[in-house]
């Protein structure tokens, strides 16, 4: 948003002083954007020290007044002129959350776009419900045409980005549900581990080995019948 340029635009219309400059801005908008006074003067001691704006004395009340220069006016011309930059977007906190919200542990992300779907429909109605009321004051004409005409085209860009955002929200929901069927399936479980051989099986093995090697005659086979008949084996119980 540029408060320099938006003051300039008050100041085309003739002398000001910083609380009616921020009064007349918030009733343009309708205070969508509201400023304070000190940030209101500082803007305008900036716009001085360019050249843009110049004090041009006081009024009944010993307010300060600043008027444009013609410097001021050929960047106000600049400036409408000018197409807005998109090409360097502002950071958005909705599409860094969602970003940040793919794959974070312990986060529901369909719960986060549901939760502002919710904000974003609530806010849209907010906003339709207001430019009834412009569009009615609006009708109904008075000195405060104008400002009426204006705060209509700021309510109907809000009412539009909702719009756009509530629609973004059901793409990105609708983009999640297609590749979580997409994904493929996870593998089979990787069995455990197997547990070392003990000591028993350890000599049953040795006992084999003896049988199996060259020259093994029945000292081989009485080392297999000892393994069998240890204690606590089957063959133990069976010697019982």
């Amino acid at each position: 948003m540029s408060i320099r340029h938006g003051l300039l635009a008050l100041l085309e219309h003739g002398p000001r002083y910083g609380s009616q400059l921020r009064t007349e801005f918030e009733s343009r908008t309708g205070a969508t954007w509201p400023l304070n006074v000190g940030q209101v003067y500082t803007t305008l001691g900036r716009l001085e020290r360019d050249g843009l704006v110049a004090q041009n004395g006081e009024d009944g009340a010993g307010h300060a007044l600043y008027a444009i220069t013609d410097a001021g006016r050929a960047e106000l011309r600049t400036w409408f002129e000018r197409p807005v930059d998109r090409t360097s977007p502002a950071r958005d906190e909705l599409a860094i959350k969602l970003a940040m919200a793919v794959g974070a542990p312990g986060v529901d992300i369909r719960e986060v776009i549901q939760s502002q779907r919710r904000h974003t429909v609530q806010a849209m109605q907010d906003y339709t419900r207001l430019k009834a009321q412009a569009l009615t004051a609006l009708e109904a004409g008075g000195s405060r045409e104008r400002d009426d005409v204006a705060w209509l085209l700021v309510l109907e860009q809000l009412i539009f980005q909702t719009e756009a955002e509530a629609r973004w929200l059901d793409h990105c929901e609708s983009r999640l549900i297609r590749l979580s069927a997409t994904a493929p399936a996870p593998g089979p479980a990787t069995p455990p581990a197997t547990a070392p051989a003990t000591a028993p099986v350890a000599g049953a093995v040795s006992g084999q080995g003896a049988r199996r090697g060259p020259g093994a005659g029945d000292g081989g086979r009485g080392a297999a019948g000892g393994s069998r008949g240890a204690p606590g084996g089957p063959g133990g119980g069976r010697a019982r």
